[in-house]
């Protein structure tokens, strides 16, 4: 018994290890001169925006699918013309990424959640929604579970939007490049809040967000291009064969009730989504659109 309670706290603190990830061995800050900061001995990440720059970090590992997961505390009050972006990203002209974007408002006013996903250089995928609370009050917890059939968003395990792979329908899915986790605060008052309309009221400068929570559980791309599966498990696969030794999300798809909880949000939070707008493409709504 006394073996078994040992074996069981173990467990535990490995799990509250995972789940407290510190960030300054998971992340670099890499610009803003000293406007980000990591803080409360590598728990707590803060991103600051004034006139003069932004700020913005990255992760020290790069991923080949993974379940990842972030809270963050968005920039309060008067936010009209901040982006707070927080996004998976692959490099070059044919790069991969998956996004969440922040874009602030006036006072009072609701942020807009953009989301957006790349393949191969290709983007214009964008849907938008509401949020059905307010998140500048306290952490919440923004997700991307990327396997190789699915890319899900979810927002406090509730989940938005589900981008299926139907390479078998000629469509492009991120499959083969590791990509990054980045995050960055930044002005872009030239289209962030009504289209550009409202601008950044620099008086209520410096803005902040905040992060903590992080946890990947995920392939890592270590040495010689292969990739590590699994935060307990370390399985190091050859290139081209991640998966061995990871989670349950490798395989992870929507049941029926997590399909029904984000109909649920798009037909009450979205705002916005490209497969209902054909003037946003020249060409025409995309394949997927009709799949």
């Amino acid at each position: 018994m006394a073996r078994m309670a040992v074996s069981v706290l173990a467990i535990l603190l490995a799990s509250c290890a995972i789940a407290t990830a510190s960030f300054d061995k998971e992340f670099d800050i890499t610009w803003g001169d000293g406007r980000g900061k990591i803080l409360n001995n590598g728990q707590l990440l803060t991103l600051g925006l004034d006139k003069t720059s932004g700020s913005g970090f990255q992760s020290k590992h790069e991923y080949l699918f993974g379940k990842i997961d972030m809270q963050l505390k968005l920039v309060a009050g008067n936010s009209a013309g901040t982006v707070t972006a927080y996004y998976l990203s692959s490099m070059g002209a044919t790069h991969d990424e998956i996004d969440f974007e922040f874009l602030g408002n006036e006072t009072g006013k609701p942020y807009t959640l953009h989301t957006n996903v790349f393949t191969q250089g290709q983007g214009q995928r964008e849907q938008q929604f509401r949020l059905w609370f307010d998140p500048t009050k306290d952490f919440h917890t923004y997700s991307i579970l990327w396997n190789p059939k699915h890319i899900i968003l979810m927002v406090d395990d509730m989940p938005i939007r589900d981008f299926r792979n139907l390479e078998g329908k000629g469509i492009a899915f991120p499959k083969n490049q590791p990509m990054r986790l980045y995050s960055s605060l930044w002005n872009a008052d030239d289209w962030a809040t009504q289209g550009g309309r409202v601008k950044t009221d620099w008086s209520h400068a410096p803005f902040s967000a905040s992060y903590r929570g992080f946890k990947a559980d995920a392939c890592v791309v270590v040495a010689g291009g292969r990739t590590r599966c699994g935060a307990s498990i370390g399985t190091e696969t050859a290139p081209g064969t991640a998966g061995a030794g990871a989670g349950e999300w490798y395989n992870q798809e929507l049941d029926l009730t997590r399909q029904q909880r984000m109909r649920w949000v798009q037909r009450n939070y979205m705002i916005y989504n490209y497969c209902t707008d054909p003037k946003r493409v020249a060409q025409g709504l995309p394949a997927e659109c009709s799949m």
